[in-house]
């Protein structure tokens, strides 16, 4: 029996977190620390310790910020609220928002600009959807699965929109958007998938190593990421087992047991030197290293927000 390990691509850091990782770092590099980023940048826990071993001081609210002092927006994006508590402390906001997260934002006040309840598929405590729900509370209704999308009432059902948090998986979604569409025929729908390239792309190459005979699917990302956490899931749904694991000491040898052909990937939060550590460990174990040594080749970069020192 083979012993293969196939490192598939893409992988790894999309330009939405590629942006708000330099964001902070380069803020670092021109202000000194300590630099406030309200929550955690991206979720990825070597990521934040990283940046907080250079002086980023990581917050839950920006109460926590003395006044007057620089704050950086996470790429989860946050509500209106929030950017109200800033402007009331003085502080200087540096919104690191990934544009994609800010697409749906905006579908949002749209919407509910012209009256509409907005249904938002997602997941009730992640950090996206609670800063998409609150650019309009009043209208916005979460959606988190089929059961949801059979019962959920609105007040006019000629004037009710969908948007999506981003780090989701179509497949997970096509079936809760079908019976949104079926229970409300005027139900508006962005002109296209609020679901990132990225998310969408790194599902997509899970699938393709499965179909192309992986028995097992190792995901690195850390246990708070919906999108690594969705890659697990679209493993296991195309028919392999799969793993999460946010660095290499996490990798179980039982997981091991029985398995020809692994396949590497990781989250869109990820770093490509914790994939390296697995795939190293993997090659200890007796599997042969093969694959995409390329992580990431998707044409997308987003410019550093103009508030970037």
């Amino acid at each position: 029996m083979g012993t293969e390990l196939d490192l598939i691509a893409p992988r790894g850091y999309c330009a939405g977190v590629d942006r708000a990782i330099e964001t902070v770092e380069r803020t670092l590099d021109e202000l000194g620390p300590p630099v406030y980023v309200r929550g955690e940048i991206v979720h990825n826990q070597h990521v934040v310790s990283s940046l907080a071993a250079r002086g980023a001081v990581f917050v839950d609210s920006e109460e926590d910020v003395p006044r007057g002092e620089t704050i950086i927006l996470s790429a989860h994006g946050v509500s209106p609220a929030v950017r109200e508590g800033c402007a009331a402390r003085d502080l200087t906001v540096i919104d690191a928002t990934c544009p994609l997260v800010s697409k749906v934002h905006a579908e949002v006040r749209r919407y509910a600009g012209r009256g509409a309840t907005v249904l938002l598929v997602g997941h009730d405590d992640h950090d996206e959807v609670i800063g998409t729900r609150g650019e309009a509370p009043d209208q916005v209704i979460l959606v988190e699965d089929e059961e949801q999308a059979r019962a959920v009432e609105v007040p006019d059902p000629e004037n009710v929109a969908l948007t999506t948090q981003t780090t989701l998986s179509i497949d997970d979604t096509v079936g809760i958007v079908r019976i949104l569409k079926e229970r409300f025929p005027a139900l508006q729908v962005p002109a296209s998938s609020d679901i990132c390239y990225a998310t969408q792309n790194r599902q997509d190459a899970v699938k393709q190593a499965v179909a192309a005979g992986a028995d097992l699917v190792l995901v690195v990302g850390s246990q708070n990421s919906s999108n690594s956490n969705r890659m697990v899931e679209v493993a296991i749904s195309a028919g392999a087992d799969s793993h999460l694991l946010d660095k290499a000491d996490e990798l179980d040898p039982s997981w091991l047991a029985g398995k020809s052909r692994v396949a590497l990937t990781s989250g869109a939060s990820a770093p490509e030197v914790l994939v390296q550590e697995v795939a190293t460990a993997l090659v200890s174990a007796g599997y042969q290293r093969s694959g995409q040594e390329n992580p990431s080749d998707e044409g997308v970069v987003f410019s550093l927000p103009p508030e970037v020192p």
